[in-house]
């Protein structure tokens, strides 16, 4: 591929490092931004670190802090999801984020059918545009591939940004793993904001049987097409970052991330 790629590193590829030596990988990996993430108990953000010491630690080595992931469920608006939307956007705002990462219910007891589903997303982001547009963010929508997941396809959340006006603030976040798992065919990289990036190697999973816990690191045994995938987006305009996003506990444990994640960035290069 012939492409420049720019990469970035979720907060879950190396969960167990300290934030300064998270710091420390992208900038080794020449990944010039990061995600964090506010579901991930004892280190940032819940353990409690400031968002300025988030910002200081950043700025001092040249990283952007791309989004906080994540607000959820965002579609299921209440006073609980706009006081903690409001919490979230302070910190994100504080600690130099772009963007908040939002994403959908994922419920099989979600009791809802599709018509209160769709007016639920509306609701959701006619609420959230002018609390994003106070704190200078974008709304990072995640559909999310699983049958029950109230969100599925990208089509469904470009319908609804254009219905409430929210083409300003909000932008989907391409995600491999669920782009494959909903079967969706249709990309829309002009309004692509973030894309995230892991692999499959499971191939006798069914489909509708794999969850986080199979993400793995790209590489050569991938199911999920990462690699066709990132070209069609680059060959059609987007030119954002695409962030690792690894949940598997194979991954987490390895003795060596910085080595397995420069192996697939060249993986990826190389196609």
């Amino acid at each position: 591929m012939n492409k420049p790629m720019r990469f970035a590193l979720n907060r879950m590829v190396a969960p167990g490092l300290s934030l300064p030596a998270f710091i420390d990988l992208a900038v080794t990996l020449k990944c010039a931004a990061i995600e964090l993430r506010n579901d991930l108990a004892g280190i940032e953000i819940e353990d409690g670190t400031p968002a300025t010491r988030v910002r200081e630690l950043c700025e001092a080595k040249g990283i952007t802090v791309l989004s906080i992931n994540a607000l959820y469920p965002f579609d299921v608006w209440n006073d609980e999801r706009r006081a903690q939307v409001v919490r979230l956007a302070a910190y994100a705002r504080d600690c130099g984020a772009q963007g908040l990462v939002m994403c959908p219910l994922n419920d099989p007891a979600d009791p809802r059918n599709d018509a209160q589903r769709a007016m639920g997303l509306r609701t959701a982001l006619s609420e959230l545009a002018p609390i994003l547009r106070e704190h200078g963010l974008l709304g990072f929508i995640e559909p999310l591939g699983f049958e029950e997941c109230s969100l599925r396809r990208k089509r469904v959340a470009v319908e609804a940004i254009k219905a409430i006006g929210g083409l300003d603030v909000f932008r989907l976040v391409h995600d491999t793993f669920h782009h494959h798992l909903s079967s969706e065919h249709e990309f829309f990289p002009e309004l692509t904001g973030l894309v995230h990036i892991s692999g499959v190697e499971d191939r006798d999973a069914p489909l509708s049987s794999i969850r986080d816990g199979h993400r793995v690191l790209v590489g050569e045994g991938d199911i999920l097409g990462n690699a066709a995938q990132i070209e069609t987006l680059l060959n059609t305009g987007y030119r954002g970052y695409l962030s690792f996003e690894p949940f598997a506990e194979s991954v987490h444990g390895l003795a060596d991330i910085q080595q397995a994640l420069s192996a697939s960035m060249a993986h990826l290069q190389n196609k």
